[in-house]
C-alpha cells in the first residue's frame, strides 16, 4: 500500500484532536475492534506509540507491508509512523496502551536507551516468561487506574507506563520478535518528522515560527510543510498548535492556574489571543472547558 494512501488517525477511526488531556490512553482490544468487525485496516499515527498486550485469541498482524499470523499471549509494539493493521479473531482479549508523543519524550528522558524499545516494531511471545506475567499485571493495573480516576492518578499512570517500558525491554532482550524489527525512522523524510516532533516538544512554549523550526532541521519552511502534509496530513504549524492545545487542556484540567497564567505559560502575548486560539480549535472558551472538565464524574 502506498504511503500516501494510508490513513493517518489519532486513534483508529478518529481524525480529530487527541481526545483527552492525559498523555496516554488505555482501552480493551474488544472495545474498539468490535466496532470495526474485528478488522483494523492498515493506517498509521504521526505522534502515537501503541503497546498491545493480547491475552487471548489469534490475529493477523500487518506491519509495513508484511502480514503474519500471531497467537496469544504476546506483546506488540507499534512505533509512531509505522503502517499497521490487525485482523482479530472474535475471541480476542487484551488491552491497548497508546502513548502520546510528550509521554514518549518523558520516557526517553527518564529511561534513556531502555525507551528505545518504543521505536522497535514487532510482536513478542509473552507466555511462560517472568516478563510476560509482569506485563499482563501492569496492563491490568493501567486499565483499572485509567478507568477509575483518583488522587495521584497521573503519577501512577506515568509510573506504570515506565515499568511497562522496562519490562517490554527485558522481554525483547530474551527473544527475537515475531515480525519486523524497527530501530528508528525508516527513511529521511520520516526522520525529519520525528526530529521536528522532538523540537516541538522542547520548544512549543516559545512558539517559534515554522521557518525557525525548519532552520534547525536544515530545511526550508516550505519543505518542512511539504513533508508534514505528505506524511502526516497536517501542516507544520498545525502540529505545533496541536501540542499547544494539548498542554492547554492539561493545565485547565489539572491545575488552578488562571486563564492569563495559562496563556502566558504557553507563549501567548495576550489572554484574548489564547482564548480565540482555544475556542477555534475546541469550540469552547477556556473557562467553559475547565468547568466542563470539572463537572465530569471522578
Amino acid at each position: 500500500m502506498a504511503g500516501a494512501s494510508v490513513p493517518v488517525f489519532k486513534l483508529y477511526g478518529e481524525t480529530h484532536h487527541w481526545p483527552t488531556p492525559d498523555l496516554l490512553h488505555c482501552e480493551s482490544i474488544p472495545e474498539r475492534s468490535q466496532l470495526h468487525d474485528w478488522h483494523i485496516h492498515p493506517h498509521r499515527h504521526t505522534d502515537l506509540v501503541h503497546l498491545l498486550y493480547v491475552s487471548a485469541g489469534r490475529l493477523t498482524l500487518e506491519m509495513e507491508g508484511e502480514s503474519r499470523e500471531q497467537v496469544a499471549p504476546l506483546l506488540i509494539v507499534v512505533p509512531a509512523m509505522s503502517i499497521h493493521g490487525f485482523h482479530f479473531s472474535p475471541d480476542t482479549d487484551g488491552a491497548i496502551l497508546t502513548l502520546a508523543q510528550p509521554m514518549v519524550e518523558q520516557l526517553e528522558s527518564r529511561l534513556g536507551s531502555v525507551a528505545r524499545v518504543l521505536l522497535r516494531r514487532g510482536a513478542y511471545p509473552a507466555g511462560g516468561t517472568v516478563q510476560g506475567g509482569r506485563i499482563a499485571a501492569l496492563f491490568r493495573q493501567l486499565r483499572e487506574e485509567y478507568l477509575q480516576p483518583a488522587q495521584g492518578r497521573e503519577l501512577i499512570l506515568e509510573s506504570l507506563a515506565s515499568a511497562l517500558t522496562v519490562e517490554a525491554c527485558r522481554l525483547m532482550e530474551t527473544q527475537a520478535p515475531r515480525g519486523s524489527v524497527h530501530s528508528g525512522p525508516s527513511d529521511r523524510a520520516e526522520e525529519h518528522i520525528h526530529n521536528y516532533q522532538a523540537l516541538i516538544e522542547g520548544q512549543f512554549r516559545q512558539q517559534p515560527s515554522v521557518e525557525a523550526f525548519a532552520g534547525q532541521l536544515g530545511l526550508t519552511g516550505a519543505h518542512l510543510n511539504l513533508l508534514c502534509r505528505r506524511l502526516v496530513g497536517r501542516s507544520a504549524l498545525e502540529l505545533l498548535h496541536e501540542r499547544l492545545l494539548l498542554e492547554a487542556k492539561r493545565q485547565l484540567t489539572y491545575t488552578n492556574m488562571g486563564i492569563g497564567q495559562v496563556a502566558e505559560s504557553l507563549g501567548f502575548s495576550e489572554p484574548a489571543y489564547f482564548t480565540r486560539f482555544f475556542k477555534r480549535l475546541t469550540g469552547y472558551a477556556p473557562r467553559d472547558f475547565r468547568q466542563r472538565q470539572r463537572s465530569l464524574p471522578a
